[in-house]
């Protein structure tokens, strides 16, 4: 807890509304946080709010903030300049910073005579360079490429020295090397080849097939019609070797794909890079879940694109972000020419917010230890739902009962998109004596934002907040439980799971109406997951409740068991399974009661359980 916490408050409250940029410092004066804001006092002021909903991270750092000082700027573009300035210069520890923890990778041209085209992973001292790539699979996939397409020698062979010895690979007779040594090759021939190859690399399929289809006609007009052949073969290959990309083939300005995934207090943000129409380059990073994903999103670019790299024609933003108009301005600054940051809804560019996404969600999910599936289900559900964060901390509820008799409620919790079984809670409804789903609802959480609001409150599933509630029910118990959250001053979205006629998830259920999610295979199988859970689990409770009921019931009606003594052995035992194994003396000595009327409670528990 930060003690200062009232004196920065009271600060706050003279900040002006203007635009602007805040320092966070600690004790020692150093600046931990920069950040930027439309009005400086309502941004400020929400790191010292009294009840907070901060990240961990966010959480941390206020902890260690001791003073903090602003800067007033005539616009949010200004401020926005200004933050990045300032974070490159600082480099404070609770921003993104993005270092390269990563050697860079490069293709070798290797010195002629012969050339040979290669992946590194270390920078070569000598021959033609490519890159350099933040990605060694990248450059490993682009060298490949090229051999295969133009069909270049791979072997541990040395030309010219072993031209004429020894019989061809088996990769020249399955047409997967020209056949340097065969001696059909000649070196000012294969020198054109390697050209070819690094133009390939260089500038992708459409040029290289453009280049070498003009090379082809004018073979064909010169009547050299082996030469038109070969170049045929090799513009077939190319044109193969793009339909495995991850790219349509129409033409494409440069472009970068940015997306990022979130789980667990964990970010991840992958680049994807297209040039020359096709797959160039990817870099991933990891950063701290801080903000919003759109905030994070417009820092991670604006970071990213501060550090001298190369800012595409086209910039594809895989979430939408407040300030993209003053982000573009930025950019078109930076790279002195055009630049178009665009947050596409269909079409191409879609499919490369949607790959970029796709990688950010396999990364994390290694790090975090999910599967991309379960951080890709948290993430649809919270856009479907208009959630301001990822719900990685689910609560579901629902109510079971045999019409006025044995009520009780199941709650249940998913975290991270997985059961997490210590943190269920069971519900005997108390309050309710005949048979009332909403008001049963209603009883149940208050009971459990009590144990919340309890300052002395000890229990771990009752001490957090849950990011969402979804209820087992329609609107009228969606209504319910709102008022009860509104009384109680709690601030967590809720959500009501409808079922069909066959008992199957159909739709969720919001103050304006239902939200299908049938379309949506993770969200759909996740909600699902979640409605069977929490009423399997709830089910189950009101059973072992109604068969203990029963069994209390019967045992009373034997000559000197009263509901005292049956609570007694029940105590004992624990279970109706121990008391079961139990012998009559063992009974007899746990209830305190005479051998013969042991003798009955023994008869009749082996003859009803």
């Amino acid at each position: 807890m930060n003690e200062r916490l009232d004196w920065l408050r009271e600060k706050t409250y003279l900040l002006t509304t203007a635009p602007g940029v805040y320092q966070m410092k600690d004790k020692t004066g150093h600046i931990i946080y920069i950040g930027k804001a439309k009005n400086l006092r309502n941004r400020v002021s929400s790191y010292f709010a009294k009840t907070p909903n901060h990240t961990p991270k966010v959480a941390k750092m206020v902890e260690n903030v001791y003073d903090y000082d602003f800067i007033v700027t005539k616009s949010e573009y200004e401020a926005l300049v200004l933050e990045c300035s300032m974070i490159k210069q600082h480099s404070p520890k609770y921003n993104i910073l993005l270092k390269d923890d990563k050697g860079y990778s490069y293709i070798r041209i290797s010195p002629p005579p012969y050339s040979r085209i290669t992946a590194e992973l270390q920078k070569p001292s000598s021959g033609e360079l490519l890159g350099p790539y933040t990605s060694s699979f990248v450059a490993k996939q682009a060298a490949a490429e090229a051999s295969r397409v133009f069909m270049l020698p791979t072997c541990k062979k040395v030309f010219p020295r072993d031209i004429g010895k020894g019989r061809p690979c088996l990769n020249y007779q399955i047409k997967r090397c020209m056949g340097v040594c065969t001696g059909k090759i000649s070196e000012e021939e294969y020198a054109d080849i390697i050209k070819e190859a690094a133009d390939f690399i260089k500038n992708g399929s459409e040029a290289s097939v453009e280049r070498l289809t003009a090379q082809m006609n004018e073979a064909a007009e010169r009547l050299e019609f082996e030469q038109a052949a070969k170049l045929r073969d090799r513009i077939s290959a190319i044109s193969r070797a793009a339909d495995c990309q991850n790219i349509i083939a129409e033409k494409l300005p440069d472009t970068d794909a940015v997306a990022i995934a979130r789980n667990n207090g964990e970010a991840c943000a992958a680049v994807i890079m297209y040039r020359g129409g096709r797959l160039f380059d990817r870099a991933e990073y990891f950063l701290g879940e801080d903000d919003t994903e759109s905030a994070m999103l417009e820092d991670f670019v604006t970071q990213y694109y501060s550090g001298g790299r190369e800012i595409p024609r086209n910039i594809v933003l895989g979430t939408e972000i407040q300030d993209i108009e003053d982000v573009e301005r930025l950019l078109r600054e930076r790279s002195g020419r055009a630049v178009d940051v665009m947050q596409p809804q269909r079409g191409r560019f879609m499919r490369l917010a949607e790959i970029a996404k796709a990688n950010a969600e396999e990364y994390l999910s290694i790090r975090v230890g999910r599967t991309a599936a379960e951080i890709s289900a948290l993430e649809t559900l919270a856009k479907m739902l208009g959630l301001k964060k990822t719900p990685l901390y689910i609560e579901s509820y629902d109510i079971s009962n045999l019409g006025s008799a044995d009520m009780v409620a199941g709650m249940i919790v998913f975290e991270n998109g997985r059961p997490c079984k210590k943190m269920y809670k069971r519900f005997s409804i108390k309050e309710n004596l005949v048979q009332n789903d909403l008001a049963c609802m209603q009883e149940v959480l208050r009971r459990r934002f009590n144990h919340y609001l309890d300052p002395e409150e000890t229990d771990e599933g009752f001490k957090r907040l849950p990011d969402l509630i979804l209820l087992d029910g329609g609107r009228n118990q969606l209504a319910a439980v709102n008022e009860v959250l509104w009384e109680m001053d709690i601030d967590v979205p809720v959500f009501g799971m409808v079922k069909d006629n066959n008992h199957r998830t159909r739709a969720i259920t919001a103050d304006g109406g239902e939200i299908s999610i049938s379309e949506t295979k993770a969200a759909f199988m996740l909600v699902t997951r979640i409605q069977d859970e929490v009423h399997r689990f709830a089910i189950t409770y009101q059973r072992k409740k109604h068969r203990k009921s029963s069994f209390e019931l019967g045992i009373t009606s034997i000559k000197g068991i009263g509901e005292k003594r049956a609570l007694k052995l029940l105590t004992a035992f624990k279970t109706t399974e121990a008391l079961k194994k139990a012998s009559p003396e063992e009974i007899a000595q746990a209830a305190g009661i005479s051998q013969n009327a042991a003798k009955e409670v023994y008869e009749f528990v082996q003859n009803s359980l």
